[in-house]
């Protein structure tokens, strides 16, 4: 269904693998959108938001639709050993040099969304309306979509009527995962400073240790979700990074926390964000801290919500186009279905674009990865923390989905859907 053959689909994705960006740096990435873009007869809006991109394709009346995908890769360390496993290298906002790698599979989704668009442009005589196809920065610390609005988006290339989208996630090539309602939890990050007094390692009496003071902190902290959060509610409170001292007979004067809180509803998100904040003020008390905690929001996430009646009638699209591709599906290993998994965890910025335009969202999960390493286990119960143990998840340093069937059917995918949403044009 692609304009785009397998070969230039997968060397369009393997070149996008070996070069990720960070968030708001995807410069590199946006340059090679926007002249695929012109080249199939988009008209081309770039540096919204920073580095976002999105292509137009006026053709006749008919409603507006936008496929979105995401651009910006991860401060990772790639462990897969693919021919193009990503070797780049980029530097921190606070200066600090990390290597790089798309291991969420943002390569994945805008080389989909490249298909999808050349295929819609090379076909535009079948359907009517006008498509928007936008490539956004800064997912990973949910401030690209916020960017891209807060920049101007829609008075740009004008308000859609509805927004798609698709995540590739571990489940096998040919299942789908599209549920109605609440879809991705909300997410905050933040960073926290604990305060102490330094000293030498010799005489802890004259200092105020901060090392001490974050690990009775991070202690603690684990206890909100076992003791403050209901048995029917849900929530997930992470300690992601520690970092405090230089040598082992110094004390430092302070010490930095970055926490993370997925929850799924509104209430138990302040309950919690409320307790971390009485939890590391009582911990810096108790320590005798010379100042109070410092803190600063890093990143927050809505609650991605998929609109029941939207996400119904796109299903239908989805498995029509996954039928389609039986042949191929099953000749990889796996079958065609569309399942309905409980919430993720995980979260998106993706809702902010349909917010600012009043429009439905829906938003599914991609199977990317071999069907065999899912032999005996049901996609249908599936999280991120019950996968099978040859399946690296998101974020992991050996996420490795396999380029084909995935692109093919990710193209496919979005090509169906928004179709479904565009008009269409009656034979001459």
């Amino acid at each position: 269904m692609s304009a785009l053959t397998a070969a230039e689909r997968t060397a369009v994705y393997t070149d996008l693998h070996a070069h990720p960006e960070l968030a708001f740096a995807e410069h590199r990435t946006a340059g090679v959108v926007a002249d695929r873009l012109r080249t199939a007869g988009f008209a081309v809006h770039d540096r919204i938001g920073g580095t976002g991109v999105v292509g137009v394709l006026a053709n006749g009346d008919g409603p507006t639709v936008l496929l979105r995908a995401d651009m910006d890769g991860l401060p990772v360390a790639e462990r897969t050993d693919l021919p193009y496993a990503s070797t780049d290298t980029a530097t921190l906002p606070d200066g600090r040099e990390t290597p790089t790698m798309h291991a969420c599979g943002h390569d994945v989704h805008v080389t989909c969304l490249l298909g999808a668009a050349a295929h819609l442009a090379e076909r535009r005589e079948e359907w009517s309306g006008t498509l928007q196809v936008l490539f956004q920065p800064a997912e990973e610390v949910g401030a690209g979509a916020r960017a891209m609005v807060d920049d101007g988006l829609y008075a740009r290339i004008g308000t859609p009527d509805v927004v798609l989208g698709q995540h590739v996630m571990p489940l096998p090539v040919g299942t789908v995962n599209l549920t109605p309602g609440t879809a991705m939890a909300a997410a905050d990050s933040m960073r926290i400073v604990l305060h102490g007094r330094g000293g030498h390692g010799s005489s802890p009496e004259g200092a105020v240790d901060p090392v001490l003071m974050a690990a009775a902190t991070i202690q603690r902290l684990q206890g909100i979700v076992a003791r403050e959060v209901g048995a029917r509610e849900a929530a997930v409170v992470t300690v992601g990074a520690v970092r405090a001292g230089t040598q082992a007979n110094i004390i430092p004067d302070r010490a930095e926390l970055l926490v993370n809180v997925r929850t799924f509803d509104e209430a138990v998100r302040e309950r919690v964000l409320a307790a971390i904040h009485r939890i590391v003020d009582a911990e810096a008390v108790a320590s005798g801290a010379p100042q109070p905690p410092e803190y600063e929001q890093v990143s927050t996430f809505g609650a991605t919500v998929n609109d029941p009646e939207a996400a119904g009638r796109t299903r239908s699209a989805l498995e029509r186009s996954l039928e389609a591709r039986r042949a191929t599906i099953e000749s990889a290993g796996g079958r065609p279905a569309v399942v309905e998994l409980p919430p993720l965890a995980g979260s998106e910025d993706v809702g902010v674009l349909a917010a600012a335009a009043d429009a439905p969202l829906v938003y599914w999960f991609l199977g990317g990865f071999d069907a065999a390493l899912f032999e005996g286990f049901d996609p249908s119960t599936a999280s991120m923390g019950n996968l099978p143990a040859e399946v690296a998840p998101n974020h992991s340093p050996f996420f490795a989905p396999v380029p084909e069937p995935t692109l093919e059917l990710g193209v496919d995918l979005l090509v169906a859907a928004a179709r479904e949403w565009l008009g269409r044009r009656r034979p001459a």
